[in-house]
């Protein structure tokens, strides 16, 4: 046979896969967008559990309640992996206020860091120092700070386009600055929350002291956007103004919670396994709808979707539903541990993290040649209004499964939106919309079938 006719041959070859990739893919829409369950489940999951912040009882339902949907959905396994997790309560709310002179007060809103330690009980009022990060701390210098309540008030830079480069770009004034700021003496923090918007809603998150003794500690919330904006204003008319604040937060022990891992065993290569999970855990503001009740419905629709449709997998395909992403890790870091233990050959995992908005394409961490073939299935979600597949990060969960071989993906939806609910009241499941869950749920099966097809590229 010459050159000339087994190209062609090749050609005729791809053109019936691609047409039948394309008929899954159909299929696999269709059944997400007028058969779908993942809004239903989000419903039952925000509605009637609500915020699952780890080591909680709403975190302990979700487990159940997601176990019991993977148990009907007919999966060849599922099962609860233990992991201790912290207990972190916030107590009752929050109270602060901007005192301009005796008795002249103005209320405004804050909350609790995740992992702050509380007030005393009569709260703390002290003048404000504002800064706009920490590397001004140093400059300032412990005469300056001592005694005061530090105001971190450096805002998400609304020039990216990507917010997530904006979050990135001011989050360790949440994370680090209340353990910074303590070492110059300083009373409490107060941080501007992570929020491109201007409203009401503090944004809480996680904060770590470090290594610092619990006597050195000192006490940080998240003040909102408008709150932040009032506080600025009114220093630079009166910089003697001071600032109440009291929590009532703490940390108690360590307590058993789980991962919900559901799996279809591959039919020709079951011993390589695909992971595709969110973070079943959220903060106790709002109902955790976007971060990441999203991600977890997202992630067990995936498995219906190839099973409604009739496709068989060739390798291991898993949903795990990581417990404790948003304070600790350590849902993810248990799944790796014990993946590794058993010498789990992990080839391809992929998270959902960004919320249950539009979705616009993937981000890869994984090898040039794997983003290459990645980069090749575009023409195939054109259809869909998928145009991104860049390489990038993928997710907290998975990350600690990365090796040399394996294909890290992360769902990108679009971002515009997702800071205006992240870790705040305002994440609730009415700010979530059907179809573009749906859409989500629908292109994260679409990947998964076709690195299940064709394989990674070791």
């Amino acid at each position: 046979m010459n050159k000339i006719c087994i190209l062609l041959l090749l050609v005729v070859f791809q053109g019936f896969a691609q047409t039948d990739d394309e008929k899954q893919m159909k299929a696999i829409y269709n059944a997400a967008l007028t058969q779908g369950k993942a809004y239903d489940w989000l419903n039952y999951l925000s509605n009637q559990i609500g915020g699952r912040l780890s080591g909680s009882v709403q975190a302990q339902q979700a487990v159940d309640y997601a176990k019991a949907q993977m148990d009907s959905l007919g999966l060849d396994r599922v099962w609860l992996q233990p992991v201790m997790v912290p207990k972190w309560v916030r107590g009752t709310p929050e109270f602060a206020y901007i005192e301009t002179s005796p008795g002249v007060t103005s209320n405004v809103s804050i909350c609790a860091l995740g992992g702050s330690i509380a007030t005393s009980g009569r709260g703390v009022k002290a003048n404000v120092i504002e800064v706009n990060g920490i590397e001004e701390l140093k400059k300032l210098g412990k005469e300056k700070i001592s005694g005061k309540i530090v105001f971190f008030n450096r805002p998400m830079d609304a020039s990216q386009i990507s917010t997530f480069k904006a979050y990135s770009g001011c989050v360790d004034q949440r994370y680090s600055g209340a353990a910074e700021a303590g070492k110059y003496e300083a009373l409490g923090v107060i941080v501007r929350s992570m929020n491109l918007r201007q409203d009401d809603y503090p944004h809480t998150g996680a904060m770590s002291y470090g290594d610092i003794a619990v006597q050195e500690r000192v006490p940080a919330a998240a003040i909102s956007t408008n709150g932040a904006d009032l506080l600025s204003a009114t220093l630079k008319l009166n910089p003697d103004t001071q600032l109440f604040f009291k929590l009532n937060c703490k940390q108690l022990d360590d307590v058993k919670s789980y991962n919900v891992i559901g799996e279809i065993k591959g039919s020709t290569h079951p011993e390589e396994i695909m992971v595709v999970g969110g973070h079943l855990d959220s903060w106790d503001l709002g109902d955790g709808s976007h971060d990441d009740g999203a991600g977890c419905v997202q992630s067990m629709e995936v498995l219906r979707l190839l099973k409604v449709t009739g496709y068989k997998p060739k390798r291991t395909i898993r949903v795990v539903l990581f417990m404790n992403e948003e304070n600790g890790l350590r849902g993810g870091k248990k799944y790796a541990e014990i993946a590794k233990s058993k010498n789990e050959n992990h080839v391809f995992a992929l998270e959902s993290d960004s919320g249950g908005f539009t979705p616009r394409g993937f981000s890869f961490d994984c090898t040039e040649a794997n983003l290459a073939r990645a980069q090749s299935w575009k023409s195939l979600f054109e259809p869909y209004l998928i145009h991104l597949f860049v390489k990038g990060g993928s997710g907290a969960d998975i990350g600690p499964l990365k090796n040399d071989g394996i294909v890290l993906a992360g769902l990108r939806p679009d971002s515009q939106r997702y800071f205006d609910h992240h870790h705040s009241e305002n994440d609730r499941f009415e700010h979530v919309n059907k179809r573009e869950l749906e859409l989500g749920a629908a292109t994260m099966a679409s990947l998964v079938y076709l690195f299940d097809t064709y394989g990674v590229i070791r």
